[in-house]
């Protein structure tokens, strides 16, 4: 399982560089369609094109991520669970002053053949970012 813990902190490493670099087309292939996210905008299920809109003409763009504390957990062969803090970097769309986030996310992959799809994310303020 530590190869397969690899290639799924891989993935969900790739998928948040994609926004950084905005890049839809890399995380459309990294998502099932549809897909689910639980933020603390609430919960949405979207399809392909809907994550395009997201990721293109959001209000909000990342500028950078940090990962700690990364847990990989396989409920089964074809069902992976990442769990981990996140430091990232947001700014309004077009404008260069980021501010840091800190937050617990999870991310759900589930195997399709033989490659890994995220089918849920969810984001979670840590107690840190709530306090401000």
């Amino acid at each position: 399982m530590q190869a397969a813990s690899k290639t799924l902190i891989g993935l969900e490493t790739r998928f948040w560089q994609s926004m950084v670099d905005n890049d839809a087309q890399v995380a459309l292939d990294l998502l099932t369609e549809p897909a689910m996210m639980v933020s603390s905008h609430g919960a949405m299920k979207f399809d392909h094109a809907g994550y395009r809109r997201m990721a293109e003409q959001g209000p909000m763009v990342v500028t950078s991520f940090e990962f700690s504390d990364m847990e990989v957990v396989f409920p089964t062969d074809t069902t992976a669970v990442v769990s981990y803090r996140v430091k990232q970097g947001v700014a309004p769309r077009g404008k260069k002053d980021s501010v840091t986030q800190e937050m617990n996310d999870t991310s759900t992959w589930v195997r399709d053949g033989d490659q890994w799809r995220c089918v849920l994310h969810t984001e979670t303020p840590t107690a840190s970012t709530k306090a401000h």
